[in-house]
């Protein structure tokens, strides 16, 4: 069994580090001896290290199961940067291309191998992780395995199934930054934990400020931001169409920006996201697609401009500021009519069981699929066609369709670059007699049949260029002709298309035999009005500290006042008298026309509470006679 000098050994050796930060070790040392544990740490509070390390201290491999590709591509890049063995298998990736990073993780020595949940359940996968020397699992985003979380997926329960296929004595470590006490129970509830082993690092955030700011002019309050606080920002927004306009609008204010969204091509996600990191970019504007797994510590400022669903949202993208632990801001605007918007969601999320069915139907009649059929069967889907086509609502229809993934109907991948799909729909022997009948095509079904297996018996992932190459002709060409064998009714062709795919996970049922569980649509829809009503109670309450109301949401019985939040700032500001702010005010500007300096610095150069010159500073700053530079020093502004 690894000691604590391996483990220290391995954190010098790979990440350069003399030390771990607080709780890292103690799980490690857990894991590590074989217990299974939960481990609940904040964004940015060193997750990966506490499976990475214990994994390297072991023999065998450990899989990592990671809802995100992003994700997980950039975890196996940077363990492959630092010298380590690292692979994935994502939905999108070929068969062949699946084989061999199984090979590898059998034979090549490999320490980690990242799964998607989804992957699972294939047999493939089940057949050969029993060949594997598995030595651990770590469950990241662990919470989306709870029906309670905010973020449920239904292919998170698979996991159990793995555990059903390995040795029992495997530790299993599950991951997450944001978890109620019910979650916690929940996590480890499904994954079968013998004894319960919770690891929870505080989930307050000393260095951030939480502030709710109330108008009705918020793109001039986000200039306001952007003027008196330097550096990184984040803007969250709902929508894909406002990324592009505010971000149109903040470049035209002189406020270097670009925009992010789920809808955008892969290579343009890297590109933004590399330029934001670098700092060519200060402020991305973004729907919620952006943020999980971006390693920015220097993030001054997240803003939202409208409410999340729920505060476990609201709590991680708000984290991704100051994860270097100096100052930084996560400022939620608001303004009435946000209320209102936010309780219409219900309807959007929760539309009426008749809606759901009736959208059941239309997906057979799109899909051409009659009762009885349809078992594993794959299309690519495109939400947008498929609702204009129907004409459904694009937000209802959309609930409707996870509503019934939930209910175990169907499966609605992420948008995916996914690789072309194959598989012929005719007898061996039709087969054989249409080639004699089509020479022009019989070399192409020749290559085919010579270059995949199982082509007769299921979908296989095939790649054009490749066929193309062996053809000696163009990619195009083979395109046109493998669509040529779709319409003849020889082959089922879907090309590539950076689209999800929409999976039957049983037979088409007849509509009166649609069942929607009670734990999927009543008891998730009053789950979704408490999260709201406690989202509407953070952004409308003038009374409680906002770092309270955040801690205590997440279980953490603390009662003082955090003395930097808006309401704090606002409390003290009565509290405190007009002269004796001015007097503090006065004589942070007398030290500031002398020298730039950070708040440390007054605070020991000045004979004030700690609080008090806080406070001030905050008002010189919105006052706009302050502000702070890209050093974090502040200045004199005139």
């Amino acid at each position: 069994m690894p000691n604590r000098e391996q483990y220290y050994k391995i954190l010098k050796e790979y990440w350069g580090f003399d030390e771990f930060r607080p709780l890292q070790l103690d799980i490690i040392t857990s894991v590590g001896s074989g217990e299974s544990a939960l481990a609940l740490m904040p964004t940015g509070g060193g997750k990966s290290l506490t499976f990475q390390v214990p994994a390297l201290a072991a023999e065998g491999i450990c899989i990592v199961v990671s809802p995100l590709i992003a994700l997980m591509k950039d975890q196996v890049e940077n363990l492959k940067a630092r010298g380590i063995k690292a692979a994935a298998i994502y939905s999108g990736m070929s068969h062949e291309q699946i084989l061999t990073t199984l090979d590898n993780c059998e034979y090549g020595d490999f320490k980690f191998l990242y799964v998607s949940p989804e992957r699972l359940k294939t047999d493939l996968f089940v057949n050969r992780i029993k060949l594997l020397n598995v030595s651990m699992i770590a469950v990241d985003e662990a919470h989306c395995i709870s029906q309670w979380g905010y973020d449920f997926r239904p292919s998170y329960l698979q996991i159990a199934d793995l555990l059903d296929i390995l040795p029992k004595d495997i530790p299993v470590l599950a991951l997450t930054a944001t978890a109620t006490p019910v979650v916690v129970d929940d996590i480890q509830e499904k994954l079968r934990f013998e004894q319960k082993r919770v690891f929870k690092k505080s989930f307050e955030r000393t260095n951030l400020n939480y502030v709710v700011r109330h108008t009705d002019s918020k793109l001039e309050q986000v200039i306001k931001i952007l003027n008196n606080v330097k550096g990184s920002s984040i803007v969250y927004v709902r929508s894909r169409l406002q990324t592009k306009e505010i971000s149109d609008f903040l470049n035209r204010r002189g406020i270097i920006a670009d925009f992010f969204h789920a809808g955008l091509s892969s290579e343009d996600k890297n590109k933004k996201q590399d330029g934001w990191k670098r700092g060519e970019i200060r402020v991305i504007v973004a729907t919620n697609a952006f943020g999980m797994g971006i390693d920015k510590p220097d993030v001054r400022t997240v803003i939202h401009i409208e409410l999340p669903d729920s505060l476990e949202a609201y709590f991680q993208e708000a984290g991704r500021a100051g994860r270097d632990e100096k100052t930084a801001y996560a400022i939620l605007l608001y303004s009435k009519i946000d209320g209102v918007k936010l309780k219409r969601r219900v309807s959007d999320n929760f539309p009426t069981i008749e809606f759901i069915s009736k959208v059941y139907q239309n997906l057979a009649n799109y899909f051409t699929l009659a009762v009885g059929f349809g078992f594993e069967a794959c299309y690519a889907f495109s939400l947008s066609d498929f609702c204009s086509v129907c004409h459904l609502p694009l937000n209802q229809t959309y609930s409707a369709l996870k509503i019934l993934e939930l209910s175990g109907y169907i499966e609605l991948t992420e948008e995916l670059d996914n690789p072309s799909v194959l598989q012929f729909v005719t007898t061996r022997e039709d087969l054989y007699l249409f080639r004699s009948q089509n020479p022009d095509l019989d070399i192409l079904i020749e290559v085919l049949l010579r270059s995949y297996t199982g082509l007769f018996a299921q979908k296989i992932h095939i790649n054009e260029d490749i066929i193309a190459k062996r053809l000696n002709t163009s990619r195009n060409n083979v395109y046109e002709n493998l669509i040529k064998l779709d319409k003849m009714g020889i082959v089922s062709y879907i090309p590539f298309k950076k689209t999800p795919l929409l999976i039957y996970t049983q037979n088409r049922v007849d509509n009166k035999d649609l069942v929607i569980p009670k734990s999927v649509y009543d008891e998730r829809k009053q789950r979704y009005i408490k999260q709201i009503e406690a989202v509407l109670e953070y952004a409308e309450d003038t009374d409680i500290c906002l770092n309270l109301k955040l801690l205590n949401y997440f279980g953490e019985s603390i009662d003082k006042p955090c003395g930097i939040c808006s309401i704090c700032r606002q409390k003290c500001s009565k509290s405190l008298k007009i002269k004796q702010i001015s007097v503090i005010e006065n004589k942070i500007i007398e030290e500031l026309k002398v020298s730039p300096r950070t708040i440390e610095d007054l605070n020991k150069r000045l004979n004030f509470k700690t609080e008090n010159i806080v406070l001030a500073v905050r008002k010189l700053i919105d006052e706009e006679r302050i502000y702070q530079n890209s050093l974090m020093l502040l200045e004199f502004k005139y």
